[in-house]
């Protein structure tokens, strides 16, 4: 294509970031929406030159707390730029608050039929109290060969949480959520994705896209507060490793 891109994220020099966009010119800019807009408001990026503004993973982004700063980006936009927005689910909730950053949208959605995951078998595991959840983490642990896995986190905090706790029982894991700097987070993915660390415990919003080829377990280790799809799941046997 020739196109050049620009991360444009917190943690970077901003004064080394200027002048990279005064020399390099960009054509396609990624970030987050926070820094976006600073850039927009100090007129770092210039607005007439913006013609298509592009929200991935637009579910959790409107629903996670970027909202607002989403909105005021929007709101600066030329009335002729084209907005786009990606998601793998899209629920009646979030589709309400699109309303606010589309005209008159073209609806794409894929057929429920066609979002299947053929060659990957899913279970859940009954677990009465919250308490008990670690131990039965633990029990998996002992009970599966685990290649990489990925545990998703409904919270933050609980991400913290659960890193220590795993720590505290000699198990090599590596976290990852929206409150770490940029360069923590490539420093954890790169531990990940070498293999020197097995286990990435996240949240489901940061993780979404990530491709590792010898990846061999997902854990939801909260249940999701959101309907996706009707998926019939059935109870984890006591002979799983031999389904694995």
């Amino acid at each position: 294509m020739g196109a050049s891109c620009h991360a444009c994220i917190r943690g970077t020099n901003v004064r080394a970031e200027v002048q990279k966009l005064q020399m390099e010119a960009p054509h396609i800019i990624v970030g987050t929406p926070g820094h976006v807009f600073d850039m927009l408001n100090r007129r770092y990026l210039s607005l007439k030159y913006i013609k298509m503004f592009v929200l991935d993973e637009a579910d959790e982004m409107l629903s996670h707390g970027f909202k607002d700063q989403i909105y005021d980006i929007f709101q600066k936009l030329n009335s002729n730029t084209q907005v786009i927005l990606l998601s793998a689910t899209m629920p009646s909730d979030v589709l309400e608050v699109t309303k606010k950053f589309v005209r008159d949208p073209i609806r794409i959605l894929v057929k429920k039929e066609e979002l299947t995951l053929e060659g990957i078998r899913q279970f859940y595991i009954n677990v009465e109290r919250e308490e008990w959840k670690l131990d039965t983490l633990r029990d998996l642990y002992e009970t599966l060969t685990i290649t990489q896995a990925v545990i998703f986190i409904n919270t933050r905090r609980k991400v913290d949480w659960l890193t220590e706790k795993m720590h505290a029982r000699d198990f090599t894991v590596s976290a990852m959520h929206g409150d770490m700097d940029q360069k923590e987070r490539d420093v954890t993915m790169r531990e990940y994705l070498s293999g020197s660390s097995r286990v990435l415990i996240t949240t489901d919003l940061l993780a979404r896209g990530i491709d590792v080829q010898q990846l061999s377990l997902v854990i939801n280790y909260d249940v999701h507060t959101e309907t996706f799809y009707n998926t019939s799941i059935e109870e984890m046997p006591l002979n799983v490793a031999d389904l694995i």
